[in-house]
């Protein structure tokens, strides 16, 4: 799915999914919204500090067979129309290269107590992760999104005994 352009040394990953999860949007879209639920969700996220409305400072470690490093950028929520979804934009680098991305997630009731998460968004890398393989990388993006909605689950039924 993403496209090697060699003299750039860019790399482009189109990035898609969806899952239901045992919430309403109410509760999935305040989850979502909390700084600290977000940190223990997105995979890799050591620290997430809110520098402004909706922005935040984030550092990162990635350790997925080849792929190893801490990165540091910002976390931007854009376009957020509670309890629907936003655009999670990202910037981060490193010293294996740099990650822009731009990710729509959309939340939509499925029943009174199910919500479905969908996303679909831009990744592009530049510098060592450019180089790596589109499966390698296909791969490592596949690991990051399972383990985000496992996480979520695991956030959600902490929630649900409280």
């Amino acid at each position: 799915m993403g496209v090697l352009t060699h003299q750039s040394l860019i790399q482009r990953m189109q990035l898609s999914g969806r899952h239901i999860v045992n919430a309403t949007p109410t509760l999935l879209w305040s989850m979502l919204m909390d700084t600290g639920t977000l940190a223990r969700i997105i995979p890799g996220i050591s620290r997430l500090e809110k520098t402004d409305y909706n922005t935040f400072k984030s550092f990162i470690d990635i350790k997925l067979g080849l792929i190893n490093g801490s990165f540091t950028g910002n976390l931007q929520l854009e376009n957020v129309t509670e309890p629907k979804g936003f655009i999670l934009k990202v910037q981060q680098s490193s010293g294996i290269g740099k990650a822009n991305a731009a990710i729509n997630i959309d939340l939509m009731p499925v029943n009174d107590s199910q919500t479905e998460i969908s996303f679909n968004g831009d990744v592009k890398l530049a510098g060592l992760l450019a180089g790596m393989g589109q499966r390698v990388l296909g791969g490592v993006a596949n690991t990051l999104t399972k383990k985000f909605f496992e996480n979520l689950d695991k956030e959600l039924e902490k929630q649900l005994v409280k």
